[in-house]
């Protein structure tokens, strides 16, 4: 049941999603070999909270006690695994997991994610992480899937983590080419076979329960037709696997709503095929997932490895590669990343908020609820139809709907942690104040910067103003350096950049006086505050009939030098200064055509990239502006789609930062874009060229946890559009002397289709007349400019191996700038000498995943737990506010750095202290559930038959606060801090 494709939730909710469990469950009830699995939990509690009656929700708590209703990957959806972050893969099942182990006491330990489009090999080590025994995948290249069909390798298992290997390995089943849903010929009828409740209905259900479709019913005239189909599938599919047990799988999207006509149907036909085993050679039976993989582990077999290879891209068709969604709907997933970040914000702040002050006047249970909405609307738009921009637009605009709303909630409990008194007896930051006297030309505004990371930063940060002249303070009245700009997006603000140095998960307030008056003379503030101003070079027009390469004007920082061209506006080369080695370089954007006929050959879709032919130039002028600055240098380069076009289609904005704090931020070379509106059935790249000889090879990150290399391949058709992969945080090309790193801020689309490039899919806007999209809506008629961000790194293999880690996820979480009042007449506040805000810091190998209050209530003792929810107590729990929920991971991998991939030993009490003290440790998994010692999972016989459960150094110290985290790993931990009273 997709949570979000064609039609909204509360569409499918009324349609049929709540007539699925309402009618399941009694059916399940009523006779005790049914069997049923249950996949995505934001249906299920849906129904749950708002449907299920009491007499519903006792059936329930004793099917799944028995073991017949199952919950499967317990997520909230199932999850995307090509353009989805880490952090909200993690999330999503989080939320889950801990609503049924709450609710139910059950840990879901096996995957049915037969739906996205493609496999991604992190996905199979955070299901091994959260405590899963086996993995289930379908979507993989049809080509791939017929050869392991044929030599029976289509169960393996999976070690997709080249760090971790053996201790996250997990048992991986393929659906054969028959995929999830049944098999629907009959030889017999016209119609579909097996799917006796038809089709779903939108938007009402038909009220005399007739749906279209209805497969013919089993009768006593049908039986031994239907028998032998299903027999004959069941045979067909046997040969492709080794076990004697066949999972054949019953339903498909949208399906039981109408429990009772399709158990009624089924059970006299599964015992005709077994009171007839001897004539069918087939013995069949309802059975769970958890069932099925149970048969197959017993079975003793040892298995095929598979290293950490993924199953990206994903083609179903010699013109079907499935590399359109990787950039689909820019904003859908730029706005899900900036929700998925913000919430990482408002999490550590209300964490660090609820330790240190438990009876502060921002009010747990309202920060909670809010916390609560954000993680659901992030959680939500992770399904393998939501941030995959595949969805029908009005879905699209659900999408977007929800996240907005509660980053709204956030943002409002955000403002409330930063600017309500921690302690009652204190004035808050703006209660006790008073306009100074006499007359002032400047103006006064505060902002609050905050860094939720636990790293000390030294950053620049971008604020919009309306005045030409501002000085900047910081917190202790210190001037802090500045420059101000015209803005590039309106001639009417002002780009104000702010050096900003800031300690882990610390927030600072800094003073900005503005004057629309140009700063002069020899006064402080003048001095720190560098007003820019721009160069702007004519338009040039290309293909440029000057010879090119003769008038460079360089660009200058501690780490590059950027040579442009003025006879082209282009960039031209950059010199990584450290090294002194110079590579060739431009950038600019590119098109392809795409077909919208289905009659006149391929066509792209939200799904699908078809390439008729190699990209073409999408502009024929381009101007540029240089603004040198002693905070950044800005270049603006302005791209014209025909000569005399008065506005621009498409621009790259470049900030290159001067060096400040200890450590120097001058390699970022920060760049947003912006692009559109496009023309119809137009896909838009930014291509960078270069000198480097990398073969065409490029290497690309699965969900932000570990790189991939992807070597060109020829195909015998579609070659271009297969060889596109996803980028959801870095990719790179690199030869022997330099590699050249991209870090982004949302998921696209990239590719080396030459030697030397890398180019990166931006936006797409298509229309076609295919009846199955024009059906459906499933359209992508996008007509938004949209402004992504990458930063762009240069140097050597070794200088950026230390680097693109940390610098995507400090694009990813950049500090929060909250402005707490709007430019006004100066005032004067009472001077409250708070205590300092503690810093969190880790080394700089290790990141904080997480640092949260989940709220789930359950005891860490499995059996404690278990008799409470079997008791007839009340089992409405109230929020656990007071156990603590942390991830720390390792960034590197193995070898990947002589210093920065060795194991680290670090003593979290001591790392904590500047929140609290820390009393209680418990090392859990990567959800939650599991208290780790008493986790052990299946082991698998393989080739080599190594022993997975090695256990990592967990008290390699003194104490049981001394943790060892090697590469790759993430280590999830409850805490609890000592009590404080005021």
């Amino acid at each position: 049941m997709d949570v979000g494709w064609v039609y909204t939730i509360q569409e499918s909710m009324h349609a049929y999603a709540a007539n699925v469990y309402t009618s399941v469950t009694e059916e399940l009830s009523k006779a005790p070999d049914r069997r049923f699995i249950a996949v995505e939990q934001e249906f299920f509690r849906l129904w749950w909270d708002a449907v299920a009656t009491d007499s519903h929700k006792k059936q329930v708590r004793q099917l799944v006690k028995e073991g017949r209703l199952e919950f499967i990957i317990g997520g909230q959806v199932m999850h995307d695994e090509a353009v989805t972050d880490l952090n909200d893969e993690i999330l999503q099942m989080t939320e889950g997991h801990g609503f049924l182990y709450e609710t139910f006491g059950v840990r879901p330990q096996f995957s049915w994610h037969v739906d996205p489009f493609g496999a991604s090999a992190t996905t199979p080590v955070l299901f091994a992480l959260a405590g899963f025994n086996a993995h289930l995948i379908s979507r993989i290249d049809y080509d791939l899937k017929d050869s392991m069909q044929k030599n029976k390798k289509l169960q393996f298992v999976w070690r997709g983590s080249p760090s971790l290997k053996e201790k996250q390995q997990i048992f991986t089943h393929t659906m054969d080419q028959f995929s999830y849903c049944t098999p629907s010929y009959l030889p017999f009828s016209n119609s579909s076979g097996f799917y006796w409740n038809g089709v779903a209905l939108f938007p009402d259900p038909p009220k005399n329960g007739v749906y279209p479709n209805m497969s013919l019913p089993v009768t006593k005239d049908t039986i031994h037709a239907y028998a032998k189909t299903m027999v004959e599938n069941i045979k067909e599919r046997a040969a492709w696997f080794r076990t004697k047990h066949v999972l054949w799988p019953w339903g498909c999207d949208k399906q039981f709503y109408n429990s009772s006509v399709q158990f009624n149907n089924m059970d006299p036909l599964m015992k005709y095929i077994n009171q007839n085993s001897k004539e069918f050679g087939v013995t069949v039976q309802y059975a769970t997932l958890s069932e099925y993989f149970k048969a197959i582990y017993q079975s003793n077999l040892v298995w095929d490895l598979r290293g950490s290879e993924d199953f990206l891209p994903y083609s179903t068709e010699p013109y079907q590669a499935w590399t359109g969604f990787y950039a689909s709907r820019n904003i859908l997933k730029g706005v899900a990343r900036q929700a998925s970040s913000q919430l990482h914000a408002a999490e550590t702040l209300f964490t660090r908020y609820r330790i240190s002050f438990p009876d502060g006047p921002v009010a747990k249970d309202w920060a909670l609820d809010k916390l609560r909405a954000l993680r659901w609307a992030v959680s939500e738009v992770q399904h393998h139809d939501g941030i995959t921009g595949t969805e029908s637009p009005k879905v699209a605009n659900m999408y977007l709907q929800h996240l907005m709303q509660a980053m709204m909630g956030a943002e409002e409990l955000l403002a409330a942690l930063f600017l309500l008194p921690h302690n009652l007896n204190l004035p808050n930051n703006l209660g006790s104040r008073y306009h100074k006297k006499g007359v002032h030309k400047t103006l006064e505004q505060h902002v609050i910067v905050y860094n939720p990371l636990a790293w000390n930063i030294t950053t620049i940060i971008n604020i919009t103003a309306t005045f030409p002249s501002a000085a900047v303070f910081d917190d202790d009245g210190h001037p802090v350096p500045a420059q101000i700009q015209r803005s590039a997006e309106s001639n009417m603000t002002y780009d104000l950049f702010i050096v900003v140095e800031l300690g882990g998960l610390q927030h600072r307030k800094y003073l900005i006086k503005f004057s629309e008056k140009k700063c002069s003379g020899r006064r402080l503030k003048c001095d720190w505050t560098y007003e820019a101003k721009g160069v702007k070079f004519e338009r040039r027009f290309t293909p440029s009939s000057l010879e090119t390469g003769r008038r460079l004007l360089p660009v200058l920082n501690d780490c590059y030098k950027l040579m442009f061209d003025q006879d082209t506006n282009l960039l031209h080369s950059i010199t990584y200064l450290q090294e002194k080695k110079t590579v060739r370089m431009t950038q600019d954007f590119w098109e392809y055509h795409a077909n919208g006929d289905v009659q006149a050959g391929p066509i792209s879709d939200n799904y699908i990239f078809s390439a008729n032919e190699s990209a073409v130039r999408a502009y024929k002028a381009v101007k540029m502006e240089i603004i040198p600055g002693k905070v950044v240098t800005e270049i603006r380069q302005h791209f014209y789609r025909e000569k005399n076009d008065k506005d621009y289609t498409y621009s790259i904005t470049t900030r290159v930062p001067e060096c400040f704090g200890s450590r120097p931020r001058c390699h970022r070379l920060e760049q947003t874009y912006s692009l559109g509106p496009l023309h119809l059935n137009t896909e838009v790249v930014l291509r960078t060229s270069s000198s480097l000889q990398n073969n065409r090879t490029l290497y690309t990150d699965d969900n932000g946890y570990q790189m991939m290399k992807r070597t060109y391949r020829k195909f015998i058709n579609n070659t271009l559009a297969r060889n596109y992969f996803p980028m959801v945080r870095a990719a790179y090309i690199e030869d022997d002397l330099s590699r050249m790193v991209l870090v982004s801020d949302g998921a696209h689309g990239v590719s080396s289709q030459a030697n030397g490039q890398l180019e990166v899919m931006l936006h797409r806007r298509l229309w076609n007349n295919l009846p199955w999209n024009l059906g459906y809506n499933l359209t992508l008629n996008d007509s938004s400019v949209v402004r992504p961000t990458l930063w762009l790194m240069l140097g050597s293999i070794s200088t950026t191996s230390k680097l693109y880690h940390r610098e995507a996820i400090e694009l990813q979480h950049r500090p929060v700038i909250m402005p707490i009042d709007q430019p006004q007449r100066p005032w004067q506040e009472k001077k409250t000498k708070g205590s300092p805000v503690r810093l969190v810091v880790l080394p700089p190998n290790l990141h904080l995943l997480s640092f949260s209050v989940p709220g789930w209530n359950y005891s860490s003792n499995h059996n404690v737990h278990l008799s409470h929810i079997r008791s007839d107590q009340d089992l409405h729990s109230e929020p656990d506010y007071n156990r603590v929920l942390l991830r720390i991971m390792h960034l590197f991998e193995e070898g990947e750095d002589p210093e920065l991939s060795k194991p680290v030993t670090i003593n979290i009490k001591n790392v904590l202290q500047g929140v609290g003290e820390v009393k209680v440790l418990e090392e859990r998994s990567l959800t939650g559930t599991w208290d780790i010692n008493s986790l052990q999972r299946w082991k698998w016989n393989t080739t080599d038959n190594l022993d997975t459960n090695k256990e990592g150094c967990w008290s390699c110290g003194d104490d049981a606060f001394t943790v060892t985290i090697s590469p790759k790993e993430i280590r999830t931990f409850f805490v609890h801090f000592a009590s404080r009273s005021f």
